[in-house]
């Protein structure tokens, strides 16, 4: 029998191996990033694995119930003494029988993902929807009988004219004990939205509470869940947090998920039960970070694209996967967290999530436009959310365009032969010299460069940040063609350029000698980012069609990816259109500021409301010219664009490896 296909996530790398070799083994091999201390004996359970099952068909995969070995004495004596979550293996017992696809859960992993979305110290305009307020509320009376409930709105009238409260059962078993604790004086959370209404009473002390509430500005991204806990009185974020987004392990893009979900009946509940899951973990764990109680956390922001939106909802997303991809609601939602089983909060917390602008275009390109506001912008801006799935929006005072574009895991680090996840150890910069064509690294971790006498990191892959710049790297220093294709030792002139098959790969890092990795970027490697390139590069310039142009005045690259990716290397891929490289920016995680600014301003959540209705939504799935704009970029950095700007700082040797061609010009540094 032939060897078994086996995919491991969220690292997406994947490799064939013999029946019988332990999961384990083949993580090993193929540098994932599954921890075991104990030498393989089912002691130390460092090496848990959750194997999937069913169709995958992003991985053209369907896994059978036997793919892995039967269950062993050493998993059931483990369990039986340390406990195991239901459905997990140990990667030393497990092994391999058949095509699968294994998940390493982040708790497995050695190195520890980064999740590189840090909240910017952008100043807030407070304006909560959540706020304290003391009232001393009117004894009961033999001759005016009411309740302490109604009282206390009455109070609430008098002293702060609030026209009008409700309250939920949780609060109204600790209204009379308060009450009479606080000697008839009371602090109450009041929620009051921009949408009207009674005010809600979140929760209750007696007396003047002066302590803190807290709200969660959340950004629910395909990959990873970023949260940032924020003191709902000055917008101060006291803690901020991320994870992996455990619906990977159902598909590493949007449509796997969709598919997912079609194919196998009650997919999308087990994946909305995941993703809660998750949330509730993190939410507990910043709480225990920043030494607050949960039940003074009142608020949760959530911003997503629309297909992570159906999830958390517990909607199926079916037609999202198919023309018109129309949405359940497009509307901003106001919920109780109670709603999305979120329990590591107040149990009266409130939930807010943006509006959709459409189909493929959801909350985070709101939370974004809320955070740079286009809108307002007197020269013509391009806003690129680089993601899994890429928002774009394109627009100035006159007007907005969205949409989104497929990208796919690869500036990820997914899907790339040594790719990883942004990690310790994980090269995130390099350059490579013109003329000897030697590389240089850096790591996360180590603020060393790899060529310095002092540089010790242990390298383990390469991330998306590193990838970018290695193939534009490679580019300007001769190493790869226009085309994309990978010259040979004799083409380049460099021993790092090795035959690989048919194709040939660049070696960054070889230290198989001491049992590491070696880490190439292979001709598939540069393929994958041709196509994730192409599909940004079309997204943006079938905006600039619609609104009539050929050039923008500044581009500001969104996204935890996009605040590590320099401007010059991604112009040379061709991954933004041309424009000084001065006007092109970072915006750090605008989505998760904006979802900050509708945390701590209704009157914000109220603007962004009346903004997405003002934006034109272009969809690329069904529009031609977004193919032809596809194709013409998959060359390096365009097949036809001229790119002046770019010209005035590197000059792209002029190579062909097609043919044998090797003849070209040396690049000016940048």
């Amino acid at each position: 029998m032939s060897d078994a296909l086996v995919i491991f996530t969220p690292s997406g790398k994947r490799g064939r191996f013999a029946l019988g070799t332990p999961v384990l083994t083949a993580a090993r091999k193929l540098g994932v990033d599954l921890d075991s201390v104990c030498g393989g004996r089912g002691i130390c359970s460092k090496c848990q694995i959750t194997p999937g099952y069913g169709d995958f068909p992003k991985h053209g995969v369907n896994v059978a119930a036997d793919a892995l070995s039967a269950w062993n004495a050493v998993e059931q004596r483990y369990k039986d003494k340390r406990g195991l979550i239901d459905g997990r293996r140990l990667g030393c017992q497990a092994q391999i029988m058949g095509d699968v696809v294994i998940d390493v859960p982040a708790e497995s992993q050695l190195h520890k993902q980064v999740v590189r979305k840090d909240a910017s110290a952008r100043p807030m305009v407070m304006d909560p929807a959540t706020r304290l307020f003391f009232v001393e509320v009117a004894q009961p009376d033999m001759h005016e009988p009411s309740g302490d409930l109604e009282r206390l709105g009455a109070a609430l009238r008098t002293q702060w004219d609030v026209a009008e409260i409700s309250m939920g059962l949780d609060v109204l078993r600790k209204l009379q004990p308060t009450l009479r604790a606080g000697n008839w004086q009371v602090t109450v959370a009041l929620f009051a939205d921009h949408s009207g209404g009674p005010a809600q009473v979140l929760d209750i002390w007696p007396g003047l509470y002066d302590g803190a509430l807290y709200g969660l500005a959340i950004d629910l991204g395909s990959t990873t869940i970023a949260a940032h806990l924020c003191d709902l009185r000055d917008g101060q974020v006291v803690a901020s947090s991320g994870i992996m987004n455990p619906q990977i392990r159902f598909g590493e893009d949007l449509m796997s998920r969709v598919s997912y979900a079609m194919m196998n009946p009650g997919g999308d509940a087990e994946m909305t039960r995941a993703v809660r899951d998750s949330l509730d973990t993190l939410i507990a764990a910043l709480a225990s970070d920043a030494g607050c109680n949960a039940r003074q956390i009142m608020e949760v922001v959530i911003v997503c694209n629309p297909v992570m939106h159906h999830l958390l909802l517990g909607v199926d997303p079916v037609e999202l996967g198919q023309a018109p991809f129309a949405l359940a609601t497009s509307g901003a939602l106001s919920l109780g967290a109670r709603d999305l089983d979120l329990t590591a909060l107040n149990p009266a917390a409130r939930a807010y999530l943006l509006p959709c602008i459409a189909g493929h275009v959801g909350a985070d390109a709101a939370a974004v436009a809320l955070s740079e506001a286009p809108e307002q912008s007197d020269d013509l801006v391009l806003i690129v959310d680089v993601g899994t799935n890429a928002e774009i929006l394109l627009g100035d005072t006159r007007r907005v365009l969205a949409c989104s574009s497929p990208t796919g895991p690869a500036f990820e680090g997914a899907q790339i032969s040594s790719g990883q996840r942004a990690a310790p150890g994980a090269i995130e910069r390099i350059e490579i010299d013109p003329f000897t064509k030697e590389p240089r690294f850096r790591v996360i971790g180590s603020d060393l460069w790899s060529d310095d006498p002092e540089f010790a990191a242990n390298v383990t892959g390469i991330c998306g940040s590193g990838i970018i710049e290695a193939v534009a790297e490679m580019r300007m220093a001769g190493l790869v063609d226009a085309s994309g294709l990978i010259g040979s030792s004799a083409q380049t002139g460099t021993e790092r350029c090795v035959p690989e098959g048919r194709t040939h790969a660049y070696v960054i890092h070889d230290a198989t000698a001491t049992g590491g990795p070696r880490i190439t970027v292979t001709q598939g490697d540069i393929r994958a980012i041709q196509l994730a390139k192409s599909a940004l590069y079309a997204g943006a310039r079938l905006l600039m069609d619609e609104i009539g142009t050929d050039t923008v005045d500044r581009i500001v690259l969104a996204g935890a990816f996009g605040a590590h990716i320099s401007p010059k290397h991604a112009m040379v891929l061709g991954m933004i259109p041309d424009a000084p490289l001065d006007r092109v920016t970072s915006a750090g995680n605008a989505a998760g500021t904006g979802a900050r600014m509708a945390l701590c301003s209704k009157s914000e959540r109220a603007a962004i409301e009346r903004t997405v209705t003002r934006i034109h939504k272009v969809e690329t799935a069904i529009e031609p010219r977004f193919q032809e704009h596809f194709v013409a970029a998959n060359a390096l950095p365009h097949a036809t664009a001229p790119f002046p700007h770019l010209s005035q700082v590197v000059t792209l040797p002029q190579v062909s490896f097609n043919s044998g061609g090797s003849e070209g010009r040396r690049r000016k540094r940048g």
